[in-house]
């Protein structure tokens, strides 16, 4: 262009990770003074700290559009394109990813670097080999520099999510697609970092170092990525191969693949790339392919181009300039960007045209506030409409820009909340680096940027929490080492821990994963952590089969606790004194010796309880069961046995008359009691006993009444264990314990002289806790007959006809057909 000297332009052009940016930062150290723009914040703020580590900060500048850090003594600038002063006397400049003059969006912003930003001594122009034609029509006398690809770039086909290698970056083109990859990397893999060109540079910085320091192996981002962003990728896997560009949803041009695609590979290194679909849309042709792996693609022959030094001198000027058609071939009109739609919308009203005059220099660098939070244009220019509106009467309010910072400096929320709110500081951050829109920019800009920081570390922290489980990449990384080299740890409360990370518990037998890890995590952990836990599990088995007795506790409902966990449970047997052992799921574990063995020790403990707690039970399972046994003796412990214990005598009288001598005497030797009411085992109304008879009755699929924990003498009728099968009389308004009812019962047979009548002492009843009227009923089921003054008299028991027999079970029926 005129009034420019061409003669110590260079373009240096090429593919990706061909050392064009290392390249120019060397030439700019090198000279006294220095300038680069780049595409991206992220990338200047990468290059600043690179520059800042060789010539110290005193030195070194970095602006943005939301961050501006100028030293007094700054000699080298980094910058985006949009904020590179030009006008700033320096020996070197360079523009990189010149390329971009072709964007619709921000091309007329590089196509204008390219043209007017000129270093003193020296200037670069880096970018793709498709530069080569509109960079020799528009800079006479450029020098251009080829420079080679320094590894190969190949095409290593279509992989699913779940197979793709480590070190490989997932490109997907919005924030949901991204989020989505992310997630699904955390459930297969571990987790991923995340990287998008809204992200800070202070997260993108963060995530970054996760997958640099091998925390994660796998990282999702955005096409940011292909803007020269340095990270150790070895595969570039493409999630679709679409995007929208701001005004359609259009497949991605080979140029824009192959800048993606080039961050695989670095140095020497070589790289891959590939997509996530063998398939369909979204799966790279053969010709596409063949272009990205050779690097050749179409050259381009015009860049976007907008005047950028627009006329100020009025509204009208300024749309004109802004509007006015390019006057090289070589450059074509660009399409109208956000600033510009703004600008029109703006205009359009009166008021504002009014309050323009004199001051279209503010209205324009209002309009160029860019949209962060892409809003869209409407919304966009009411926001800038009122920020304009404030400028033209002199300073934005500060209580105004104050509560709306404050509005923003907030934690909380999740990912998708906390980027909400980055987008949107950066807004202030920007409108605080304009020395004249505010009445104390230096003050507002630090306080903007360190809310920027602290949401940052937020935002890392969420995408961290959200997307990486470190169980799971704890977990992978030693995988890939052996299954013989996963270091699980078993600690004194069960919990088990792989690399310092908790992962689940070991209770017993029973491995379960840790309650936080997802549905779609537990089946790799259990599978990890179930290869090493085979010997603890074993040992554990041992120490179960060598166990004492004091080591077996059994639960209300029939489990046997071993460890503090359920280790076995009682199950129905040939009798009800006689339940089997099965061992609980969790002990699936074992080998089947083991569990043999396992159950075999249980089934001892159990027989041996029984005999200690229920000794009756076993000895009425013998007398039920013995060929030698008369009938009635049989049919009457068979029906004992089979209630659990107890059970009323009425049901069962015919039998018990039929009883010999010799076996009501065996049965007293059980420890049987042939009480006037009811047959039972006074042993069986212990608390210990009591539990073993409900854990019996339980097993044999019986119902188990409630009983009372304490054992007490009476209770209310209805009250729960209020019924004879848990040793409790019904009697009038209250139930008595069976073995009080017989003592009152045989103190009333002592009391009486026949059939005479008589007076019964009523002092054993009134301590037990009896009322009258319960009395009376116990005196009259007894076969006692009320008299005047208090009196009873015998009148003998009901006929056995009378007797409606139990009918669940066998003996009872063998009674009522007069078989037992």
């Amino acid at each position: 262009m005129p009034g420019h000297d061409n003669a110590r332009v260079t373009a240096v052009l090429g593919p990706t990770n061909t050392g064009k940016t290392h390249l120019a930062v060397e030439r700019m150290v090198a000279h006294s003074s220095g300038m680069i723009g780049f595409p991206l914040r992220l990338l200047a703020r990468e290059v600043y700290d690179r520059v800042v580590a060789m010539k110290g900060p005193e030195r070194v500048a970095l602006i943005t559009g939301e961050e501006r850090i100028v030293p007094k003594d700054a000699r080298w600038f980094l910058c985006t394109a949009e904020s590179m002063p030009i006008d700033r006397d320096v020996a070197f400049v360079a523009l990189d990813e010149a390329q971009l003059g072709a964007d619709a969006e921000r091309g007329h912003v590089f196509t204008d670097r390219l043209l007017h930003a000129r270093g003193r001594e020296e200037t670069m122009i880096l970018g793709s080999a498709a530069l080569k034609p509109v960079v020799r029509a528009l800079v006479p006398g450029v020098e251009i520099v080829e420079r080679p690809r320094f590894s190969d770039l190949s095409y290593a086909g279509a992989k699913k999510i779940s197979r793709l290698p480590r070190r490989s970056a997932i490109v997907a083109f919005s924030a949901e697609e991204v989020y989505a990859v992310a997630e699904m990397l955390r459930r297969l893999r571990g987790g991923a970092a995340v990287v998008m060109g809204a992200l800070s540079p202070r997260t993108r910085n963060a995530q970054v170092a996760m997958f640099q320091a091998g925390e994660v192996d796998y990282l999702v981002a955005t096409d940011a990525i292909g803007m020269g962003l340095n990270m150790d990728v070895a595969h570039v896997a493409f999630a679709g191969l679409h995007k929208f560009d701001g005004k359609r949803r259009r497949r991605l041009f080979t140029a824009e693949m192959a800048q993606i695609a080039g961050r695989a590979g670095r140095h020497q290194r070589d790289g891959t790339f590939g997509a996530i679909a063998e398939e369909g849309p979204d799966a790279f042709l053969p010709e596409e392919v063949l272009a990205i792996e050779e690097h050749r693609f179409p050259t381009l022959d015009t860049l976007f181009w907008r005047e950028g030094a627009p006329d100020l001198s009025s509204v009208d000027a300024l749309l004109a300039s802004l509007s006015a058609p390019p006057m090289h071939d070589a450059l074509r009109p660009a399409p109208e960007a956000v600033d510009l739609a703004v600008l029109r919308r703006l205009t359009d009203d009166p008021a504002v045209r009014a309050r323009a005059r004199g001051q279209v220099d503010r209205l324009w660098a209002a309009c160029s506030i860019p949209d962060f939070q892409k809003l869209g244009v409407e919304p966009h220019a009411r926001f800038v409409a009122r920020v304009f509106g404030y400028l033209a009467e002199g300073y934005l309010p500060h209580q105004w820009f104050a509560d709306e910072v404050a509005r923003l400096d907030r934690a909380d929320g999740d990912v998708e909340t906390i980027a909400g709110r980055v987008a949107a500081i950066r807004t202030w951050a920007y409108i605080a680096q304009r020395r004249d829109w505010l009445a104390d920019p230096a003050h507002w800009a630090a306080r903007t940027l360190a809310v920027e920081e602290r949401l940052s570390d937020a935002l890392h922290a969420s995408l961290t929490q959200r997307f990486v489980d470190k169980r799971t990449s704890a977990l992978m990384k030693q995988i890939g080492a052996g299954a013989g080299a996963l270091p699980v740890e078993i600690g004194p409360q069960g919990e088990v821990t792989i690399d310092t990370h908790a992962i689940g518990r070991l209770d017993g037998f029973r491995f379960t994963v840790a309650p936080e890890a997802r549905a779609s995590d537990k089946r790799l952990l259990l599978a990890t952590a179930e290869k090493r836990l085979a010997s603890e599990r074993r040992s554990r088995g041992e120490a179960l089969v060598g166990s004492a007795d004091d080591a077996f506790v059994l639960e209300p409902g029939g489990g046997i606790v071993w460890g503090g966990h359920v280790a076995g449970r009682l199950a129905r047997g040939r009798s009800l004194a006689r339940p089997v052992v099965v061992l609980d799921d969790a002990l699936n574990c074992l080998d089947p010796a083991q569990r043999r063995a396992a159950a075999e020790r249980m089934q001892r403990w159990v027989e041996g309880q029984i005999a200690a707690h229920l000794p009756a039970l076993t000895a009425l399972a013998t007398m039920a069961r013995d060929p030698a046994a008369t009938p009635a003796l049989r049919s009457v412990a068979g029906a004992i046995e089979a209630s659990g214990g107890l059970t009323p005598r009425l049901p069962v009288r015919v039998a018990v008359e039929a009883l010999t001598g010799a076996d009501r005497q065996r049965l007293r030797r059980a420890g049987v009691t042939i009480g006037a009411l009811d047959l039972f085992d006074a042993r069986l109304l212990r608390p210990r006993a009591r539990g073993w008879r409900a854990a019996l009755l339980a097993a044999a699929g019986l119902a188990v009444p409630d009983a009372p924990r304490d054992g007490a003498s009476v209770l209310p009728r209805g009250a729960p264990g209020a019924v004879i099968e848990a040793g409790y009389r019904p009697l009038g308004a209250q139930a008595a314990r069976i073995d009080l009812v017989e003592r009152i019962a045989r103190a009333a047979h002592d009391a009486r002289n026949g059939r005479a009548p008589f007076v019964p002492d009523p002092a054993l009843a009134t301590s037990i806790g009896l009322e009258a009227g319960t009395i009376a009923r116990l005196m009259t089921e007894l076969g006692f007959r009320p008299l005047p003054e208090g009196r009873w008299a015998w009148r003998g028991r009901p006929p056995a006809k009378v007797a409606a027999p139990r009918r669940d079970n066998a003996f009872a029926a063998l009674v009522e057909l007069g078989l037992g």
